[in-house]
C-alpha cells in the first residue's frame, strides 16, 4: 500500500472518534493512492506524502467556502492543494487539506439513501483527487473525474456515486 501521512483534525460537530476517521481515512486514501498509482502512473514522494483532513461544521466551512471561493454557502468538501500538481506529475511532500462538513454530508448521505460512511468515502476521494490536480469545471475533465471516483470505490466495494446522473 503506497504509504501517505495523513494529518487529522476534529474541529466542530458530532464526527465519529478521531480513531475511526482515521482508519476509515487510512483505507479510502491508501486505495486511492494505490490506484493512482497503478492505473493512472502517478509517481509518489519516497517519503510519505502529507494529507491533513479537517473535519467541521457548515458555519465553518461557509467561511473558508467565502473566503477561498467567493461562495458565501456551506459545501460539502473542499480541498486546497498545497502546490500545483498537474494528473501524472510528482506531487510535493505536502499534498495539501480536505476540509469536509458534517452537516451537509449527513444532509446529503440522507438525500441520496446512502450510508454516512459510503458518502464520507467518496467525498474524501473526490477531495484527494483534487489533490492531484484533478477537476470537474469542464465536462471532460469532470467525466474523467467521476470516472476514476467511481473505480476507486469499486475496488472499496461501493456503489457508483453518480449512477445516471450527468457530471457535475
Amino acid at each position: 500500500m503506497t504509504s501517505l501521512d495523513i494529518q487529522i483534525s476534529v474541529e466542530e460537530g458530532p464526527w465519529p472518534s478521531e480513531a475511526e476517521l482515521a482508519s476509515l481515512s487510512e483505507r479510502i486514501l491508501g486505495a486511492s493512492a494505490d490506484f493512482l498509482k497503478r492505473e493512472e502512473k502517478q509517481p509518489f514522494p519516497k517519503t510519505p506524502p502529507e494529507v491533513s483532513l479537517v473535519f467541521t461544521d457548515d458555519a465553518s466551512i461557509r467561511e473558508i467556502n467565502a473566503e477561498w471561493r467567493s461562495q458565501d454557502k456551506p459545501t460539502n468538501v473542499l480541498s486546497f492543494p498545497a502546490f500545483p500538481v498537474t494528473p501524472g506529475k510528482m506531487p510535493g511532500p505536502m499534498l495539501g487539506d480536505i476540509i469536509l462538513a458534517h452537516e451537509t454530508l449527513v444532509r446529503e448521505a440522507k438525500d441520496l439513501g446512502k450510508p454516512f460512511d459510503e458518502h464520507l468515502s467518496h467525498l474524501l476521494v473526490h477531495g484527494f483527487l483534487h489533490l492531484f490536480g484533478y477537476d470537474h469545471l469542464v465536462e471532460s475533465d469532470a467525466e474523467r473525474m467521476e470516472r476514476l471516483e467511481t473505480r476507486i470505490l469499486a475496488g472499496l466495494g461501493l456503489s457508483d456515486p453518480y449512477g445516471d446522473s450527468d457530471p457535475v
